[in-house]
């Protein structure tokens, strides 16, 4: 087992997915709960060396008011969370929130911002500021819990894209942008991303937004020989592509269209009921056809919020293609899933395997880790089987 404890610090601390998995870690450490859902508890990685669920200590920003114990109860409401887990885990979720600090809100979006409490957002006159702040936040988690390691896991809601011809293309000009508000084009997640670097942490961007995702940051943590990956959790919709699509392309089938809508409530919802925000998560959404299939069927990919929903989302799809002779054919399949449940468990994979990776000596972005994520960094996304023995290799090794 791994030595000493590990710090998960979470942004986005109160969310419907850092709530539940406090509640889920408490549970697991109780016996309370079997371990559906979690990869590294399946039998490829038996003897892999792990931290135990005791070992794994929770901190995080939040720039959203608001107690975990309501928000646990929410989750309970929506039937997310056993009626009475709250109740039971209260103690767990209050020690969570002694070390939930206000978070950096710079660039953020609209959508975003409406959800915030100016209480709990430091205010930054620069992204510098910004960054050292996180840090500083970061460090002295580490040293109050007296951790080994710590890993930054990225929660918050999807921030709009940024043009990638705005961002920094070195080292250097990355550094100069920090200290210029008006012209540094970096949002919040990208400045979680370097206070992460600042305080010696991993980094695990669960979101689709820009985080570490381009090459000037990508360089400063393979300088300080960091490990880093994302992006964007995949645990719904595309999760189902990246097993069926190549079910398509080993069989010769020639896929014509393929045609996703996606319904959603929750805080998610409402963020991504904005167009910038939405555009963001489409994008993630719409690269995988192309990689899986050798070629780029006619796709359109919706999300709708329907706030009735709550934190059950639902997928239709419809799949388009053709067989022997050109016949033409359909199949159409219907995902409905808890969103808190299906990412909560691999937030706690995620973070044990970058563990491994820090007590490794690893650095850069994780292409091994690509099995979780919807756009891969290090890594082309692959038929899900073909990255999960990937995964699998890898934590062996």
């Amino acid at each position: 087992m791994a030595d000493g404890k590990t710090g998960l610090w979470i942004v986005g601390a109160r969310g419907g997915v850092a709530t539940t998995v406090a509640v889920g870690l408490a549970a697991l450490r109780r016996g309370d709960a079997p371990a559906y859902g979690l990869a590294t508890e399946t039998a490829p990685f038996a003897g892999v060396d792990l931290p135990g669920w005791d070992q794994i200590v929770l901190g995080g920003h939040e720039v959203r008011g608001g107690t975990l114990l309501d928000a646990a109860r929410e989750l309970e409401a929506g039937r997310v969370l056993p009626i009475g887990a709250a109740d039971r885990y209260a103690d767990d979720l209050a020690r969570l929130d002694a070390s939930i600090r206000p978070g950096v809100l710079v660039r953020s979006g609209a959508a975003i911002e409406s959800l915030a409490d100016a209480a709990s957002v430091v205010p930054c006159a620069t992204p510098r500021e910004a960054v050292r702040r996180v840090a500083e936040d970061l460090i002295a988690f580490r040293d109050a819990q007296g951790l080994e390691r710590v890993v930054m896991v990225l929660l918050g809601s999807t921030e709009p894209p940024v043009d990638a011809g705005a961002l920094p293309t070195d080292v250097a000009a990355l550094d100069a942008s920090l200290d210029d508000a008006a012209r540094c084009p970096l949002r919040a997640s990208s400045l979680y991303a370097l206070g992460a670097i600042e305080a010696g942490a991993a980094l695990v961007n669960f979101t689709p937004c820009l985080g570490a995702g381009f090459r000037a940051i990508e360089e400063k943590y393979f300088d300080a020989a960091l490990p880093h990956c994302g992006a964007d959790g995949k645990t719904g919709e595309t999760l189902l592509k990246s097993a069926l699509a190549p079910m398509f392309a080993a069989r010769a089938l020639r896929v014509d269209s393929w045609v996703g809508h996606n319904l959603l409530g929750n805080r998610d919802g409402a963020v991504l009921a904005d167009p910038e925000h939405k555009r963001a998560k489409v994008q993630s959404k719409e690269r995988l056809l192309e990689s899986l299939l050798g070629d780029a069927p006619q796709s359109h990919v919706s999300i709708e919020a329907i706030d009735s929903l709550g934190d059950w989302k639902t997928a239709w799809d419809h799949v388009h293609f053709r067989g022997f002779l050109g016949v033409p054919m359909a199949m159409q399949f219907t995902w409905q899933g808890c969103d808190s449940a299906l990412a909560a468990p691999l937030v706690i994979d995620l973070v044990r395997l970058m563990d491994l990776a820090l007590r490794r000596g690893e650095k850069g972005a994780l292409g091994a880790l690509a099995a979780f994520f919807k756009s891969p960094l290090g890594a082309a996304p692959r038929a899900l089987i073909d990255e999960m023995n990937t995964l699998v290799e890898w934590a062996r090794r």
